[in-house]
């Protein structure tokens, strides 16, 4: 049997060439939306320098961004060049994803009389309780 025709398309004019992906972190940095997470995370920045954290600036807003996105403090954290920082930032997040994913999950599913109010409140106790831990492990071991 001869082989199927082939048909080439010519792309209309009016079809952009696609662009390159900048991904979560560019956006975050760009701020083009909200700056919300730095005026949040303002009052953290000082906490974080108590802790002798370098780049405290950058990394307070990142204590809460976990909040609502589990992968956008590592992807905005790359620019840290502090490893201690990076560190404390990765080791937050990651109790952060473990409570949003998990245990967040289980309770607004359980019969447990908790609003949004009280899941964002335990929310920043356990980013209050494990950001000295972090900064602990990491003193002692980077």
């Amino acid at each position: 049997p001869p082989p199927p025709p082939l048909f080439f398309l010519q792309q209309h004019p009016a079809i952009r060439a696609a662009q390159e992906s900048r991904g979560l972190g560019d956006v975050y940095k760009r701020q083009e939306y909200t700056p919300v997470f730095e005026w949040l995370g303002t009052p953290i920045a000082p906490i974080l320098n108590l802790f002798q954290l370098d780049e405290a600036q950058t990394a307070a807003p990142l204590m809460l961004v976990g909040f609502t996105d589990m992968y956008l403090p590592a992807l905005v954290g790359v620019n840290i060049s502090s490893e201690l920082t990076r560190f404390v930032v990765a080791t937050v997040s990651v109790t952060q994803l473990i409570y949003m994913s998990e245990v967040g999950a289980l309770i607004i599913k359980s019969k447990i009389p908790l609003g949004f109010f009280d899941i964002a409140q335990i929310f920043l106790l356990r980013t209050l309780i494990s950001l000295p831990i972090a900064v602990l492990i990491g003193h002692l071991f980077l």
